[in-house]
């Protein structure tokens, strides 16, 4: 007899061929095919539920799904699972949870985004990076990720139709940097709302460009109005770099057989 055991699965991909990563019927999405995965190589149904909900087109360096299942799992499990899902999606590693009731969404401490955008046309960056071939004032982008850090309510960045109750992030990093010809945006907060990553990026470049001011931006974050916002950057732009739990949460899995 087995013991229904929780495990954490940790995923990278390319969002571009899928519709986001929730379920939504047999729509391709990341979960879908993490789903179909594992019914096939346990034979019997088997449920993942998401650490953090990306958009359509949105990449991931680290996404996490727990799920439960009572078979023991093998060393080939990580290798038998990536055999098994389509080319653009990756399973990196494979944890045992602490608790049975851990969750992936719920138990996460924190979530870091990365923004990237390019100015100079370049084709192996199509669809990996936001072609913005405008000059923007880099010190207006440093001024405004710096004045985000001062706001924990986040409502103007929040797309409707949001299940959410509360709109307060706690923000802890929030910067742009230069690397590789690439402008990046790295955004780190205990959660984020729908959209935001987005809303926060394009209406940075709008006052980047001049097109609002500063203080224009800091009355953006305190209209709670997401209709003031600018949400129009794509989501191929996006990566979910990190999400981190509680330390000893996780366990490193080892295989029984």
């Amino acid at each position: 007899m087995h013991i229904m055991t929780r495990y954490f699965l940790e995923v990278m991909y390319d969002g571009i061929a899928f519709h986001g990563s929730q379920v939504q019927g047999t729509t391709p999405t990341i979960q879908f095919e993490i789903n179909k995965a594992l019914n096939t190589l346990f034979k019997e149904p088997v449920e993942s539920f998401g650490a953090s909900r990306t958009d359509e087109g949105v990449h991931a360096l680290c996404n996490f799904y727990h799920f439960d299942t009572e078979q023991p799992l093998r060393e080939s499990f990580v290798y038998n699972m990536n055999s098994i899902l389509p080319h653009s999606i990756a399973v990196k590693n494979i944890y045992t949870a602490d608790k049975p009731e851990a969750n992936a969404r719920f138990d996460a401490i924190a979530r870091k985004y990365r923004y990237r955008i390019y100015s100079k046309k370049d084709p192996f960056l199509y669809n990996r990076a936001y072609y913005y071939p405008f000059s923007v004032d880099k010190g207006i982008l440093q001024q405004t990720a710096a004045i985000i850090k001062e706001y924990t309510l986040f409502e103007s960045f929040s797309k409707r139709n949001t299940q959410t109750k509360t709109f307060i992030c706690n923000i802890y990093q929030s910067y742009w940097e230069e690397e590789n010809n690439e402008l990046h945006y790295t955004v780190e907060a205990n959660r984020f709302l729908r959209g935001m990553v987005r809303g926060l990026v394009g209406t940075q470049l709008q006052a980047a460009r001049g097109k609002i001011s500063v203080d224009e931006f800091r009355e953006i974050i305190e209209s709670n109005n997401n209709t003031n916002a600018d949400f129009s950057v794509p989501g191929y732009g996006l990566y979910l770099e990190e999400i981190k739990y509680p330390d000893g949460m996780l366990k490193a899995f080892t295989a029984f057989i």
